[in-house]
């Protein structure tokens, strides 16, 4: 995932970048600053952005006049205004905009919004699977868990399950940033399922209950705790 930080003073625009990369930490995610709305605008053409921070009081292109070409470019960006002065706010409303930030930003303001951004691009992500009739992207949001079989992998959701032919160590590599983990030799778990965890058990949504191996124990339980703050695992 790629962040942009848009703001004419440098010294905030670096601070914003340690401040976002510190909470995202391991996962792959990349943070651009840009000193001006035009070095932004020239970028995202050729490289789009989700979320982008956007200062209100900029010289030249201005916050307002950015996120309206933005918005232009592409309708489902996330766009956060950056002000020192909340009445400035008022000139961005109808832009559908995330939230407006009052410099300095409060940390649990940041979170919420690096939260909500987390949530989206997920919500977003899908899996490609190949099936006897073609190839089916499911939510990763939908997914409860991935359990071996064999030489195959149950793809578990709410609704139904696919039976596909993989190995389920690949899918553990593939979908860690997502938030999903190994409990046990043959179960994968999405972390935003667990609804607790009790003795040698994980409970899932819908009161599902998979083994939980003493070895990987400690590691599900530091990937729940960081999951359940927010922050990456």
């Amino acid at each position: 995932m790629r962040i942009a930080v848009c703001d004419d003073e440098e010294q905030y625009c670096m601070q914003m970048q340690s401040r976002i990369e510190a909470w995202y930490h391991s996962l792959d995610v990349v943070v651009d600053t840009y000193l001006s709305g035009k070095d932004l605008l020239k970028r995202f053409d050729r490289q789009g952005y989700d979320p982008v921070f956007l200062d209100i009081e900029m010289p030249g292109v201005d916050g307002i006049s950015l996120a309206k070409k933005l918005r232009e470019r592409d309708e489902e960006i996330v766009l956060v205004f950056l002000t020192s002065h909340v009445e400035y706010a008022l000139k961005g409303y109808g832009m559908n905009v995330l939230r407006y930030l009052t410099k300095p930003v409060r940390e649990e303001t940041l979170k919420e919004v690096l939260c909500y951004v987390m949530e989206k691009m997920q919500s977003k992500r899908r899996l490609w699977l190949k099936t006897e009739t073609g190839e089916e992207g499911v939510a990763l949001s939908e997914i409860l868990y991935l359990e071996a079989q064999n030489q195959n992998v149950s793809v578990v959701t709410a609704e139904q399950s696919y039976l596909i032919r993989y190995n389920l160590g690949d899918f553990e590599r593939e979908l860690r940033e997502d938030g999903f983990i190994r409990i046990h030799r043959g179960y994968l778990v999405s972390l935003g399922k667990v609804i607790g965890v009790q003795k040698n058990e994980v409970v899932l949504t819908g009161d599902i209950r998979l083994p939980l191996s003493r070895t990987r124990e400690k590691s599900f339980k530091e990937a729940l705790y960081h999951y359940i703050k927010g922050e990456a695992f």
